[in-house]
């Protein structure tokens, strides 16, 4: 009840102290706490409750959850005349590519939004491509259309380590990027949130290599590997989404595969998940085309045929490959 609290607070213009004690029924969540909550029910999610719906990234939420918490808590506090934490809102996310991170940015803008932070719930996303240009100055005017763009809502920088790559020399257009783009935070450092991602020790060195990072950028979300399980349920919902469904055997055919494959650079994560499915896909499809005439079962039900060749068989307790790769 208090976090729904916290949202509808963080809504008002103004908020006095009998509204910081006081709970309303739209504040219970319950479909019985007042007459048309039926239809509340049916209402699109929060982010927050899109959030919480995600498989996994369980770090991810309480780290989100607790931000928001904090930025509610620092309103409420400013609305009854108490001293308010200055908060920084750009986000450094870390982690393998494939975790939810432009997903989580895009709810993390719509957060902000609800919360009054930012007058726009939009994402804009780049790359290095879009900021870095081909001759001198033409960055700086790149770097400055595009931060343009992104005022009022969240600027999202996938691999934005690419800007400073090891061993560059200093004076290249991509430090001319994050010199340009610091320079416009501090001009702008009210209009917009940057959240700057890629993986985990290349962008360490990407906020050492300039001390302005690191001070704007003091909030890290680290994004794991998904797990065994949780890729499975990915896959699952991919899968139901589609109006497929698996097999048991299927189902322990494919929890064996997903957990021999090996966690280094190359694994893909929720991107791994949709793949996969479309290769299960595609299979099946090709060995209905055997049947003059598939039921409706034979149609949504995927079977370990299904699987791609090379699918990892547990021997002994141990899962071992039979050579072939996805």
């Amino acid at each position: 009840m208090i976090d729904r609290q916290s949202f509808r607070l963080a809504g008002m213009a103004e908020i006095g102290e009998r509204d910081l004690t006081l709970l309303l029924p739209q504040d219970v969540g319950d479909a019985a706490a007042a007459p048309g909550a039926a239809e509340d029910c049916e209402a699109e999610p929060s982010p927050l409750e899109r959030l919480d719906s995600m498989v996994g990234l369980g770090a991810v939420k309480h780290d989100v959850n607790d931000l928001v918490s904090l930025l509610s808590n620092a309103r409420q506090r400013a609305a009854a005349g108490l001293p308010a934490p200055r908060i920084s809102h750009h986000l450094v996310f870390t982690g393998p590519p494939g975790t939810g991170k432009t997903t989580v940015a895009r709810l993390y803008a719509e957060l902000l939004h609800s919360l009054g932070v930012l007058p726009a719930a939009r994402l804009v996303e780049v790359t290095r491509a879009d900021l870095v240009g081909q001759y001198v100055g033409h960055t700086a005017q790149l770097t400055k259309e595009v931060f343009t763009s992104a005022l009022g809502g969240v600027l999202f920088f996938d691999e934005a380590y690419t800007l400073t790559p090891e061993g560059a020399s200093g004076n290249g257009f991509g430090r001319e990027a994050v010199d340009t783009l610091l320079k416009l935070m501090e001009d702008h450092r009210e209009e917009i949130v940057v959240i700057v991602a890629g993986y985990t020790e290349e962008m360490e060195r990407f906020l050492a290599s300039n001390p302005g990072l690191a001070s704007r950028f003091s909030r890290t979300v680290e994004f794991e590997n998904y797990s065994t399980d949780e890729l499975v349920t990915i896959v699952e919902r991919h899968a139901s989404a589609s109006g497929y469904e698996y097999h048991p055997d299927a189902l322990a055919a494919l929890h064996a595969h997903v957990d021999g494959l090996p966690r280094d650079r190359s694994f893909g994560n929720g991107r791994l998940a949709r793949k996969l499915l479309e290769k299960m896909v595609t299979r099946q499809a090709r060995r209905l085309a055997d049947l003059e005439l598939p039921s409706v079962g034979d149609l949504r039900t995927l079977l370990p045929e299904d699987l791609p060749t090379g699918v990892p068989a547990a021997v002994g307790g141990r899962v071992r490959h039979s050579g072939a790769v996805l």
